[in-house]
């Protein structure tokens, strides 16, 4: 705490400073902005919206400013954020107009090469077409020939750390079991002690994705970036290995090989290791966070409500009476598994992995009579549909046959985004999550200790203290 106090008052002679041009900037400007207060000055309302409930958070300044559009300072920018429906569609329809990917300043630390050649935390475009490059491994063609290895390295995880055990924390063994498969498929690691090294520290590293921008001893960012660190010398030691093997002539096939093998075709110049470990950084936490939450809020919906997760497991059986013994699922078993998606997707819409996404403004924008300044950042959240009533009849209840009765609107229940920029690795996220449902729930049944858990507010809805259950083998 002493190194705490002492480095903000180093700090504090730059806060002054920042907080008159900040006062200047603002008074400056004279366009139509929407409705909607910044807050206090320089950190505006970034307390409230990084640690309070996210539904209320938005809620609250819908009702107080506009259903559609309203103006905010959160995360050290003047951001506005579009609601409902139409300000979904708005986005989606103009990503590659209106809208450039941004990022907020503390991920743009913690991913760090992805940024160096740009101040305004905006994309650049030869990283976009890097991913686009990479995301083909993310492709249903792809992913169609992953079902075999995926179901036999669930099995092992759920050998490994759920048979045997009274109890489990669902929450962190959902992050182990998401990187252990990442690991796998797209970097070619498979030393299971390496991947649960990483996985402590970019549990870590996930703390500090969405908070104030302020790297000094005793922040949330600090110890991210000291996790993000020493992840990365990790990383950047196996980028190292698999240079030597690709040298010797080893045969791959993996977004790290590609990362590393390939030039970029406007330079014609090999990516350096350090950039390559930030690139894959970036990638890993896309397929870590989100995923692991999800997972976990299934097992703990699942586990409050038996009779779903009865019918659940008469799904699964009934896929498993149709294999031989021992006999791995495949891509046309998953098809099969309607029920258990539906579940999946009824828990994302009530507990969405990911609240929102920033977007920033290419040029200025129009939207419902009001300006939206370029440069400003543009938040878009899904809190604004995915409870509406008039969507979704009764919609705090947990009830996946709503997607049987009705195909709800495009754009109120969007996990995995939409428009252009929708998530490449939706379809890999989906066997994941099935895979994982299909054994969990053939062998297990349980009950959650702590159905109140302490969730966190925010961007990310993470289970502060873990999720843990009590299981019960089926056989017993």
């Amino acid at each position: 705490m002493d190194h705490f106090l002492f480095s903000i008052f180093l700090t504090f002679p730059f806060f002054l400073l920042a907080l008159i041009f900040y006062k200047s900037k603002l008074q400056n400007n004279k366009t139509n902005l929407p409705p909607g207060s910044f807050g206090w000055p320089i950190i505006g309302e970034t307390f409230a919206f990084i640690n309070q409930d996210h539904e209320k958070f938005i809620g609250d300044r819908m009702k107080k400013y506009s259903s559609k559009i309203f103006k905010t300072n959160v995360l050290g920018e003047p951001t506005v954020v579009l609601c409902g429906l139409e300000g979904h569609k708005f986005v989606a329809s103009n990503e590659l107009k209106l809208f450039n990917v941004w990022r907020p300043r503390s991920m743009q630390k913690l991913f760090r090469s992805s940024y160096q050649k740009g101040s305004s935390g905006a994309m650049p475009r030869q990283t976009e077409k890097q991913i686009q490059r990479a995301s083909g491994f993310l492709q249903v063609d792809a992913v169609v020939h992953y079902v075999k290895t995926m179901d036999t390295l669930v099995q092992d995880h759920i050998n490994s750390h759920w048979v045997g055990k009274k109890q489990v924390d669902a929450y962190h063994l959902s992050q182990l079991l998401v990187l252990t498969l990442a690991a796998r498929f797209f970097w070619g690691l498979e030393d299971q002690v390496r991947v649960e090294k990483l996985c402590k520290l970019m549990d870590i590293m996930m703390l500090g994705l969405h908070v104030i921008p302020l790297n000094i001893p005793g922040t949330i960012l600090n110890r991210a970036m000291k996790a993000a660190g020493s992840a990365r010398k990790e990383i950047m030691e196996f980028i190292k290995e698999k240079r030597d093997a690709i040298s010797s002539g080893v045969k791959m096939n993996d977004i790290l090989h590609l990362l590393i093998a390939n030039p970029d075709a406007s330079s014609g110049k090999f990516m350096p290791d350090n950039e390559i470990a930030d690139k894959v950084m970036g990638l890993a936490s896309a397929a870590f966070n989100s995923p692991a939450m999800t997972t976990a809020f299934i097992v703990k919906y699942l586990g409050e409500r038996p009779e779903i997760c009865e019918r659940v497991r008469t799904e699964q059986l009934e896929v498993a009476r149709s294999k031989k013994s021992g006999e791995a699922l495949s891509w046309e078993d998953i098809q099969k598994m309607k029920y258990s998606w539906n579940v999946a997707l009824e828990v994302m819409r009530l507990m969405p992995p990911l609240q929102g996404t920033f977007r920033e403004a290419a040029t200025d924008i129009v939207y419902e009579g009001y300006t939206i300044p370029k440069g400003w950042k543009v938040y878009w959240t899904v809190s604004t549909t995915n409870k509406d009533p008039e969507y979704y009849p009764e919609p705090e209840a947990f009830d996946p046959t709503r997607y049987e009765k009705q195909t709800p609107p495009p754009y109120t229940n969007i996990p995995f985004g939409s428009g252009p920029r929708i998530c490449p690795g939706k379809d890999y996220a989906r066997l994941q999550i099935l895979v994982f449902m299909h054994h969990v729930v053939k062998r297990f049944k349980w009950e959650v200790t702590d159905p109140n858990c302490k969730i966190m507010g925010g961007l990310n809805p993470l289970p502060i203290n873990g999720l843990h259950v009590r299981l019960q083998s089926c056989s017993e």
